[in-house]
């Protein structure tokens, strides 16, 4: 058994020097660890029994009971690159998944001989503790050396189509190159075709798969409430760290434009912060928290939350309540901060709870619930 952690969360934010939203009022609120018995995991899904697939980076997939219970690795998954930020990365139910059993997952794949990496995402039927008839759906091409900025995040719209986020590979050049899957996010069909609508069908040059491209490391992908707008949460360089409404075609500007700036040395990157034909973020961070998994609170257990924009991050250990009006940031909350660890998920259960993923070695699987005042 653990124990529940009460938290009075604090009424400024905990970094007032990186946002100018003003402070949401404090809310007080339960942290209840269902278990700490994880390692390194990465993506959540909830399964209709009340249980939850969770990915763990070091390339292995567990069921975790309501009760914490972890289960052994579910079997079936293909080969996978656990290289620097990659290995097993995001999961995902089909919306059918009651019916059709399907289980997504973005990874880390090589290329053989090569020594290049990149990201793939598959399917396969979940049948008891084993996944069969996996196929690969999508190959980010072209692969590349290193161990930096897979993106992986993975999230169904409502109309079934499928958005899977890239980051740049640590190349910035790559997120402006159309003919590079990397640093954009991708748009597909559940069976990993490419939807007619998509931006970049029939340009010459441009990888049809595309839905909107400028991208350094998005690894937050959110469904906007009653619409069909899909948000993200990317992380810049140093500072600069961005929430954006994402849009087909749009260019989100790395590297030409940040409000980061280089590691150690703290100069510009690009050509400043604004560049016409390219988007501005609707809020960012400087300097950099980090951010990692990214949903719209939609439950009945925190009703003042209702619309809000929840943020992990994993440098500064906190989950950022961004309160949302009129498509506008208008107040931060930042909770937790070195409470938990870092922060590399977050979701909104089926009952309501929020639910947050520790990347650290005996990650945890925590549940959100309301405090006392």
């Amino acid at each position: 058994m653990f124990p529940v952690l009460c938290l009075a969360l604090l009424a400024a934010p905990v970094l007032a020097d990186i946002t100018d939203a003003p402070a949401s009022a404090p809310t007080p609120v339960h942290a209840v660890t269902l278990t700490d018995e994880l390692e390194r995991p990465w993506g959540l899904a909830f399964l209709p029994d009340g249980s939850m697939l969770v990915s763990e980076r070091p390339g292995r997939l567990r069921r975790v009971g309501a009760d914490g219970a972890v289960s052994a690795p579910i079997e079936g998954l293909p080969e996978i690159a656990v290289k620097g930020q990659g290995g097993l990365l995001d999961v995902a139910l089909h919306p059918d998944f009651v019916t059709n059993r399907r289980v997504y997952f973005a990874y880390a794949a090589g290329n053989g001989l090569l020594g290049d990496f990149g990201t793939e995402v598959a399917w396969g039927e979940m049948d008891g503790e084993r996944l069969k008839n996996v196929r690969v759906i999508f190959r980010a091409t072209p692969k590349a050396g290193g161990g930096r900025h897979f993106g992986g995040r993975l999230l169904f719209d409502r109309d079934g189509l499928l958005y899977i986020s890239l980051g740049d590979r640590g190349d910035r050049d790559r997120a402006q190159d159309l003919g590079d899957h990397n640093g954009s996010v991708i748009r597909l069909r559940d069976d990993g075709s490419v939807p007619d609508d998509n931006p970049f069908v029939g340009r010459a040059g441009a990888r049809p798969e595309i839905y909107s491209y400028g991208h350094r490391n998005v690894q937050g992908l959110a469904l906007e409430p009653g619409g069909k707008t899909v948000w993200g949460l990317e992380h810049g360089p140093q500072g600069g760290d961005e929430v954006n409404r994402l849009a087909p075609g749009r260019n989100y500007g790395w590297p030409v434009i940040t409000y980061g700036v280089n590691y150690g040395i703290g100069t510009r990157i690009g050509e400043g912060t604004a560049k016409a034909g390219m988007e501005q973020p609707v809020y960012y961070w400087d300097p950099s928290i980090a951010p990692s998994g990214l949903t719209f609170y939609q439950g009945d257990k925190f009703p003042d939350w209702q619309g809000n924009l929840l943020a992990g991050a994993l440098k500064y250990e906190l989950l950022s309540r961004l309160v949302m009006k009129d498509g506008q940031v208008v107040a931060e909350e930042q909770l937790l901060k070195g409470q938990l660890g870092r922060i590399r998920d977050v979701d909104v259960g089926p009952d309501g709870y929020i639910y947050l993923l520790t990347d650290e070695s005996r990650g945890r699987l925590v549940r959100l619930e309301p405090g006392r005042e």
